[in-house]
């Protein structure tokens, strides 16, 4: 079963307490052209939904394997009519199963557990301010992530520090079992923050475009691990490398090395006080066509 106790408990909280979601920036002043990044059509994820379409990002940095797990399952095809059979409002959305049940996978082999990674400078990383014990809080990419400093660099044998990215909104992270090494087909999106799986899970990826379309699944049972009766489908997923060139989308995001993040962050913390977190911030993304 892709969905272990730790997920379930974490999912009986949400459903408890019904937390929202944090207040969420994402519109700054405008930024030069400059100021972009441009993202790679072989990591950008166009999930077609029959609510609409939602637009990631892959971030192979992060977790490698479970990015190249998604690309090619996605490119194959795999997950074209497959459903989200496990939706909690302010917590998640899960699909990916092609026995719709929570139990399915596919026939590749289960993927080891990718919770951490090393980053260097060139990753560009930018705190925010916060810390988390010894480690600081920022951004890589589109990410929130916690990380050791960058000082400490100058003592490894590899110049990197150790990072986790956090399971913030519109984060995309595999399921899995109890075995932490189990990782297969199935995967949810965030539409909460939710710190207990920072750590334990993959994230592999973030919405950029269609953050309201994974709010707006069919949403199922809480008192039944979510399972949803008449579940919303993925009609089609695919990178966008391997779309048409006319159904290709582009997409382009600020920079979190930029002034305009800068400002974004500054104005942010303002607005924020004391709510203000990594998990309330992400870079302005622009996506067009296809």
């Amino acid at each position: 079963m892709r969905f272990n106790t730790t997920f379930a408990a974490a999912l009986a909280a949400v459903a408890l307490t019904g937390v929202a979601p944090a207040a969420f920036a994402q519109t700054p002043a405008p930024a030069t052209a400059g100021e972009w990044r441009t993202i790679a059509p072989e990591n950008l994820l166009v999930i077609d939904t029959s609510k609409g379409r939602i637009v990631a990002e892959l971030d192979p940095r992060v977790a490698p394997l479970a990015v190249d797990r998604i690309r090619t399952l996605a490119n194959q095809g795999f997950y074209d009519g497959l459903t989200f059979h496990r939706v909690i409002p302010n917590f998640m959305a899960q699909g990916g199963d092609p026995q719709g049940t929570g139990e399915g996978g596919s026939e590749l082999p289960d993927l080891t557990g990718e919770f951490s990674f090393r980053r260097g400078r060139a990753d560009g990383f930018v705190g925010n301010g916060q810390t988390d014990g010894a480690a600081q809080m920022g951004f890589i990419g589109s990410f929130g992530v916690t990380t050791q400093p960058d000082a400490q660099m100058m003592v490894t044998a590899d110049f990197k520090v150790g990072a986790s990215a956090l399971f913030c909104p519109g984060v995309l992270g595999m399921a899995r079992a109890n075995d932490p090494n189990s990782a297969n087909s199935q995967f949810y999106i965030m539409t909460a923050s939710n710190e207990s799986l920072n750590g334990s899970y993959t994230p592999f990826g973030r919405v950029l475009a269609g953050q309201d379309i994974a709010r707006a699944l069919k949403s199922g049972d809480a008192n039944n691990n979510g399972r949803v009766t008449d579940p919303d489908t993925m009609t089609r997923v695919r990178t966008a490398s391997a779309l048409p060139e006319g159904e290709r989308p582009a997409a382009r995001v600020m920079a979190t090395t930029s002034p305009a993040f800068a400002e974004l962050l500054a104005s942010s913390r303002a607005r924020l006080g004391s709510r203000f977190d990594v998990c309330n911030v992400q870079p302005t993304a622009e996506v067009t066509g296809g």
